[in-house]
């Protein structure tokens, strides 16, 4: 028998490793998602029992306490009209009360809900001990013919000396209402997860195939990137062969190592200067946007300043403004010259050049840090920016400064197919494009570094014309 079941245990393994990554996902994830609704529906309503009953419980004490309170004086006093008062009150405002009672020392019943309980003496311990509080308040579950009551006595006591008690029956069936309720909904709420999630595991193990097909096909162009050790293979699935894949580049990297890495600092240094060169050579293909970088890394600088960025940033913030159009190398010069306005298809030629950017950068570990400011200075800050729809916060701080400088030169600036706009109708549009395009606070701060240029540029104006 141990044998037939081994072999069983075996052929299912051997299935199982042969059925397709997408079954796998989604049969993993029901299993998942079915198992912790289950247990999260047993712990919940575990929970909400437990929290109704404590509830029911704390207002009977509550209330026991607060008629033994005020039945000290009363019991001394014997005044049992007060007392009867208490109970009426008491039993007449809640209707899970079965009864109420107030009892002597020798628990003899003083007065009663029932008034032919009155006179009678009730035992000690007539069921359960559920709970027993430090002031000498005692919960006690009791089962009858009817059912099962908690009981709760509550100690009078007036100037240190024991009085009596207050007797109050709560009805249990109350609580075992409300208790299938919540589980009811409970249960109604988790199996409806349930249903609903593997209804989604089953989309969502189709939409993961896809990209783990994209991403095996893919590997076969990484192969010359960094080497990793190699991985065991567990399977016959996409994954399996995914790993395999991944294995022979793997490989192939581990026997060029040795020689890329002599020539590895050579090449980066050498990649670094020549980036540079391209870099500062980008803006002398236009004569009309000749030295726009620099005026862009200008402008930049001072928002940086203005905002109190440390110096190694400003400088790294530099660097960023001057690669910021390096892409741009890859756009050619039909678009890039054409002295009318781009059309629609040229337009979106042009709009690859961040991404084109991106890439050179990422050729050289060095200058990685460039990236994010190089691809995103062309994002909106409502997310309708390109290439990836980024927005608010999410746009790093480097790129959304230079998108208001690279946007303010521009205008400023001379094109084939228009003339530059004046600076202060440059400055209105930009404002009127805070919150849109522009990051509200970094307009602010453009504003007050134009404010400040003229400021300074004023004076020397004002005397060339006296001269």
């Amino acid at each position: 028998m141990r044998k037939i079941f081994k072999t069983i245990w075996l052929r299912v393994q051997q299935s199982y490793r042969s059925v397709s990554l997408r079954f796998k996902i989604a049969f993993l994830v029901v299993v998942l998602l079915t198992s912790t609704s289950f247990v999260l529906s047993v712990v919940t309503v575990q929970i909400m029992n437990n929290y109704i009953l404590n509830e029911i419980i704390k207002r009977g004490e509550s209330v026991g306490k607060s008629i033994a309170a005020s039945a000290g004086y009363n019991l001394l006093s014997k005044d049992l009209l007060a007392l009867d008062n208490l109970v009426y009150k008491a039993k007449a405002a809640n209707s899970d009360m079965l009864y109420v009672a107030v009892l002597d020392p020798d628990m003899k019943t003083i007065v009663h809900s029932a008034a032919e309980m009155i006179g009678e003496t009730q035992p000690v311990s007539r069921g359960r001990l559920f709970r027993e509080a430090a002031d000498g308040t005692l919960v006690t579950e009791l089962t009858n013919a009817s059912g099962s009551i908690f009981e709760i006595l509550c100690p009078v006591v007036f100037m240190n000396k024991p009085l009596g008690s207050v007797v109050i029956g709560m009805d249990k069936s109350i609580l075992v209402e409300a208790q299938n309720k919540v589980s009811s909904m409970v249960l109604l709420v988790f199996g409806t997860i349930a249903v609903l999630g593997i209804f989604v595991s089953s989309l969502l193990a189709s939409f993961l195939i896809r990209p783990i097909r994209a991403l095996s096909a893919g590997v076969e162009e990484l192969k010359h990137g960094k080497a990793q050790s190699p991985l065991k293979v567990y399977s016959q699935d996409e994954l399996g062969r995914l790993t395999r894949r991944f294995n022979e580049m793997t490989a192939l990297i581990t026997t060029q190592r040795g020689e890329l890495t002599r020539y590895a600092r050579d090449l980066e240094e050498a990649y670094v200067s020549m980036v540079k060169v391209v870099a500062a050579a980008i803006d002398a293909r236009d004569s009309y946007t000749h030295g726009h970088s620099a005026r862009v890394a200008r402008l930049s600088l001072s928002m940086g300043r203005q905002l109190g960025l440390p110096e190694a940033e400003l400088r790294e913030l530099e660097v960023a403004c001057l690669l910021h159009d390096v892409g741009k190398i890859k756009t050619p010069d039909v678009i890039l010259l054409k002295a009318a306005k781009l059309n629609q298809e040229e337009f979106r030629e042009m709009m690859h050049h961040v991404e084109h950017g991106a890439s050179i950068l990422s050729w050289a570990p060095s200058l990685s840090k460039y990236i994010p400011s190089t691809r995103h200075h062309h994002e909106w800050h409502n997310g309708q920016g390109y290439p990836d729809g980024l927005a608010g916060e999410d746009i790093p701080l480097f790129a959304a400064i230079i998108s208001i400088a690279d946007a303010y030169d521009a205008m400023t600036s001379d094109r084939p197919y228009r003339k530059a706009i004046f600076k202060e109708e440059a400055l209105r549009r930009i404002e009127r494009m805070a919150g849109t395009q522009f990051r509200p606070e970094l307009v602010a701060v453009f504003k007050d570094v134009l404010a400040a240029e003229r400021d300074r540029t004023a004076p020397l104006a004002a005397a060339g014309a006296a001269g």
